[in-house]
């Protein structure tokens, strides 16, 4: 008797030692995502935009939105980035991956993203000083106050369970046209990289483009800072907003836009991982090792998000 508590005393200890070392799954590939509003989505949601892909996970760097709550993975149903936000391109980015992916592959996203922010709010040495007006702050106080601190801490939460193979990012009608916007950029990609161990080559930088001036775009000049990144920041790709439509406020694309763009991330990506083998390996972690399964918190994709 004595013998089979010991034995199952050991095999407990063995169990939760090998899911904490555990490796994370080369399988699972998360991108990182940061910027203003048009990262944060200000389309409309629609039926086929609520019908999960069980490939197409987020987690959650907000707490208490749609019942998610901070650090945990659910499908990626919108609004993806905050409560404040509605459909926008990382809607599209991963169902369009998981489309042309391997089906062993799933595809992760750690999204940060606050609407009119200048870049200086993820800028660590600036953001104290940033003076927002209340609506923003209220926005800013959802990451805890700190954006940049919060996309960083849940990166390394999702680094646990997978590898991070790129960053999408859009930003820059709050900077329109500063010419010395590409090197903040690159100040702020070079620290992601920096405290995340990351290198360059193996995770490059996605700039999406502004909407465009002959879409009536108001920041659409911006572009012309947007296409210096490259320059500036060799794993740099500008994500073009070419044909999309106008909203109708002068800043922000229509849902079919927000999807196209989407779209258009993701096949630069694909462009960027060309033949994507799957990864075997004996010691990869499975779901129930890594913590990553699904809080899906309705039964019903059409009851996930009642957004508007």
């Amino acid at each position: 008797m004595r013998t089979s508590i010991v034995l199952s005393f050991l095999a407990t200890t063995l169990s939760v030692i090998s899911q904490t070392f555990a490796k994370p799954d080369p399988n699972f590939h998360i991108y990182l995502a940061f910027g203003q509003s048009n990262m944060e989505g200000a389309g409309d949601v629609e039926a086929k935009d609520r019908i999960a892909d069980e490939r197409y996970k987020m987690i959650s760097t907000v707490d208490n939105c749609m019942g998610r709550h901070l650090g945990e993975w659910y499908y990626a149903l919108p609004p993806i980035t905050s409560c404040f936000g509605n459909l926008g391109p990382l809607d599209w980015f991963g169902r369009t991956l998981t489309q042309f992916l391997p089906e062993e592959i799933t595809v992760g996203v750690v999204p940060v993203a606050v609407a009119g922010c200048d870049i200086k709010l993820f800028e660590e040495e600036n953001y104290a000083s940033y003076e927002q007006p209340d609506w923003m702050q209220e926005r800013s106080d959802s990451y805890g106050g700190n954006p940049y601190r919060r996309l960083i801490d849940m990166a390394k939460v999702a680094q646990k369970d997978g590898v991070i193979k790129g960053i999408l990012f859009h930003q820059g009608e709050t900077n329109n046209t500063q010419r010395d916007w590409p090197e903040r950029v690159k100040v702020i990609y070079e620290r992601i990289l920096n405290e995340l161990n990351l290198k360059a080559e193996d995770v490059p930088l996605l700039a999406g483009e502004t909407l465009r001036t002959e879409a009536d775009g108001i920041c659409g000049a911006h572009n012309e800072v947007i296409a210096t990144l490259p320059d500036v920041i060799p794993t740099s790709y500008v994500i073009s907003s070419e044909g999309l439509e106008n909203r109708g406020d002068g800043y922000h694309f229509t849902s079919a836009s927000y999807r196209t763009l989407g779209q258009r991330y993701a096949e630069k990506m694909l462009e960027i991982l060309g033949d994507v083998e799957v990864v075997k390996d004996d010691d990869v972690k499975s779901d129930e090792e890594v913590d990553v399964e699904v809080n899906d918190e309705v039964d019903s994709a059409e009851e996930t998000s009642d957004v508007e």
